[in-house]
């Protein structure tokens, strides 16, 4: 085989080389920078990074690729896109979505679960390793196998559950959930001190301190809280609660470009841990 030959054929298997790294990255990717980084993100979802700071986030709470995380009503997959890659090889990753079959489910959970299934059936290559289960207390609480997760995760879903009067029963179920040690994350609206819970149901924001106290109350000790989700754009006092604002605009376009200056809703970024004792 003459030099140049070998040169040729020595390309072509180092760029083979670099396509299945390149694959290997976007279906399992090696460090949690690299899914954050993942081109096969949705790119509306990565554009909201700006917001939500994934990387910071999941690194306070201690992500590691050889866990059992449990990410509670995923919605439509924003960070499911994030950490059933990172998860997939080392890890476990339960889907633990609203139940939409049993009394009291809310349409937008029922599209929501479907949306989610449909996600996870097409796309086998990121998502053929995610375990979904049903949440819906007091009738199904077995989010995972109890004592058996490392980090139960829930991003801006407390309001709702105090909007439906489960908020308690959802912290319980955490609990259950995780090993001794184990850690609960928390990211949710942060409503001004001392905001009541109809106002609470009014306006998606809710008191930090409550937040604790569910948390506190269903066993956790609190770790502590970091400020990666802090907005202090954010004055809370919207016609249409949390939602006037970015993603979802209710407003439409009145006083758009005014919304979209103060970006997403500033967030409690919370951390608490299951005693081993």
């Amino acid at each position: 085989m003459s030099a140049t030959k070998r040169i040729q054929r020595a390309l072509v298997l180092l760029f083979a080389a670099a396509c299945a790294n390149a694959l290997a990255t976007d279906t399992a990717p090696d460090s949690l920078a690299a899914a954050v980084a993942s081109s096969a993100r949705t790119p509306k979802y990565a554009a909201r990074d700006v917001y939500r700071h994934p990387l910071q986030t999941l690194q306070f709470f201690g992500l590691r690729p050889d866990q059992t995380v449990v990410e509670i009503w995923p919605g439509r997959g924003w960070y499911m896109e994030i950490l059933a890659p990172y998860l997939r090889d080392r890890g476990k990753y339960y889907a633990a979505i609203e139940a939409p079959d049993v009394s009291g489910a809310s349409q937008e959970a029922k599209d929501d679960a479907s949306f989610l299934r449909k996600r996870i059936a097409d796309d086998p290559a990121r998502f053929g390793k995610v375990i979904v289960t049903d949440l819906h207390p007091p009738q199904l609480t077995e989010i995972c196998p109890p004592g058996t997760a490392d980090l139960v995760l829930t991003f801006r879903n407390v309001h709702n559950w105090i909007d439906d009067g489960t908020q308690q029963q959802q912290f319980n179920t955490f609990f259950k959930a995780l090993r001794p040690g184990g850690v609960l994350g928390v990211v949710e609206h942060r409503a001004k001190p001392g905001t009541s819970l109809d106002e609470t149901k009014k306006s998606g924001y809710v008191d930090e301190a409550y937040v604790r106290k569910l948390a506190t109350d269903a066993g956790f000790r609190f770790v502590g809280a970091s400020s990666v989700n802090d907005n202090p754009k954010d004055t809370k006092d919207y016609p249409k609660g949390v939602w006037t604002l970015p993603p979802t605009l209710t407003l439409g376009n009145q006083d758009r470009d005014k919304y979209l200056a103060i970006g997403e809703s500033d967030r409690m970024t919370l951390k608490f841990m299951k005693p081993n004792k």
